[in-house]
């Protein structure tokens, strides 16, 4: 920051600090970092805290979002018509420090107003009056005076690692993944962190469709049998700003009595290479994930047999930002997931995102989630712009065609009823959509946002067996958070 003139205005001489903006989703837990502390998130200018007057020991916050989404025409096996739907979710978020430990607990109350038998809601768009944390934690900043900052966290906890792709806290989504276990992290500040974890994934309930819609309550439970845990090291700047990530994940999942699987038992390991983007720079990324093991075909008690399961995801995309007035940054994207090459051969390709989230890549999820990370080959490009400091445009458009033509369209219905040609003999070009987006923060405790996704559909969308009308899609959704 540029040193003030003597006997000058404050006002006049202070540099405006800039910010990342946190997502519209309850993020008060994230903001801060106990071996980074915070800073890189505005503190929200309405606050409880402040308010209450409360000690400084002692954090508290209440979210609240409200979004409206329609969807014109499906894109699901044997759907019809259209649909909408109003998602809320409310967050409390508590924290006590006491010294080098913290106590915290965050409870959400996610539902889907306007919902119907006919919209297809379950527990990612409802999940009523739940724990979504409630940990202890330890953390030293300088741990035995070695210079290497260190935290634990025990309990039920929300992780976020990466690029997001494979393990994360959802945003768009109206609930979200959660974890009961211990991770542990160390930090070499400026140089290098590790982070590992030993957890449960924890079940939402309830899960069925008729008991969401009466608003039936029932408190979440640990998957007691499935593991899943994970090392994850990332080292800054290995040269020329490029930051670098190597990680291993395992999934061992395991049927009970109210949880019937698909037995999946993955290894998961992966990297990426990744550049930030700045004015008048280029910025890139590169991820690349492996994936074996064994699979179920289906959750069916009948289904015992294990599949071999290898698969494979690519992730790349190259951009510039102009050191012009709204900093427009021009982007091109390529995505690849493997799918299964034989419905016949006992084995499976078809790569699993695991506990990832694909909003950043393949646009909204909501009632609309079209895309996921399997069976798909999709280049795009996307053009972000930043008239002010409290305004974000976007605009994005992809193109998909499956990966393996004998396999389906993921997201197009359940593992039984998705649109598939298991001959292979439909064009497999799926189509392309178009995503516009506009974000506007009144101040840092108010944000609006808004979306409009026209999917134009292609040869494989509109003729596969049991296909919907072949009308295209729109997809429209507008939200608002207030963070207090």
């Amino acid at each position: 920051m540029a040193l003030a003139r003597v006997n000058a205005n404050p006002a006049d001489c202070a540099e405006a600090k800039t910010y990342t903006k946190p997502a519209v989703t309850a993020f008060s837990s994230q903001m801060d970092d106990a071996l980074l502390g915070g800073g890189k998130f505005e503190k929200p200018v309405w606050n409880l805290h402040d308010a209450l007057q409360l000690p400084k020991w002692l954090d508290i916050s209440i979210e609240q979002r409200t979004r409206y989404e329609s969807l014109d025409g499906r894109f699901t096996a044997n759907a019809k018509g259209g649909d909408q739907q109003i998602p809320l979710q409310t967050d409390l978020w508590l924290q006590a420090h006491l010294g080098q430990f913290r106590f915290a607990t965050e409870f959400v109350d996610s539902r889907a107003l306007g919902a119907d038998s006919g919209s297809g809601v379950n527990n990612t768009h409802a999940d009523t009056a739940d724990f979504l944390q409630g940990y202890i934690a330890w953390a030293d900043q300088n741990v035995f005076y070695s210079g290497l900052g260190t935290e634990v966290v025990a309990g039920r906890q929300t992780l976020n690692l990466g690029s997001r792709r494979l393990v994360a806290r959802n945003a768009m989504r109206n609930t979200m993944n959660t974890f009961t276990g211990v991770k542990l992290r160390v930090l070499d500040y400026d140089k290098w962190q590790f982070t590992s974890f030993v957890t449960m994934p924890v079940l939402r309930y309830p899960n069925t469709a008729v008991d969401i819609l009466d608003e039936t309550h029932e408190f979440d439970e640990e998957d007691t049998h499935t593991w899943f845990s994970g090392g994850f090291l990332e080292v800054f700047d290995i040269g020329w700003g490029v930051n670098s990530e190597v990680y291993l994940y395992n999934l061992d999942e395991g049927d009970s009595i109210r949880n019937q699987t698909r037995n999946r038992r993955y290894f998961t390991p992966g990297m990426r290479f990744y550049r930030k983007p700045g004015k008048d720079k280029f910025d890139f990324q590169t991820e690349t994930i492996g994936q074996f093991g064994t699979v179920r075909a289906s959750t069916a008690a009948s289904a015992s047999l294990d599949q071999e399961h290898s698969a494979w995801f690519q992730h790349l995309d190259v951009g510039y930002t102009l050191g012009i007035p709204w900093s427009p940054r021009l982007g091109l994207e390529y995505d690849y997931a493997s799918g299964d090459h034989d419905p016949n051969d006992n084995k499976d390709q078809r790569f699993d995102t695991l506990y990832g989230v694909r909003r950043g890549d393949f646009g909204a999820t909501g009632i609309y989630g079209a895309f996921a990370r399997s069976n798909i080959n999709s280049p795009g490009y996307r053009i972000n712009l930043a008239p002010t400091s409290a305004v974000q445009l976007g605009l994005s458009h992809r193109f998909f065609w499956l990966a393996e033509d004998k396999d389906g369209w993921t997201t197009s219905g359940t593992a039984t009823t998705m649109l598939r040609d298991r001959t292979g003999k439909t064009k497999n070009f799926i189509g392309q959509q178009l995503e516009l987006t506009a974000r506007w923060d009144f101040n840092s405790s108010l944000n609006f946002e808004t979306g409009w996704t026209h999917l134009f559909k292609g040869t494989f969308a509109k003729t596969a067996t049991n296909a919907p009308a072949p009308q295209d899609i729109d997809y429209f959704y507008v939200q608002s958070l207030f963070r207090f």
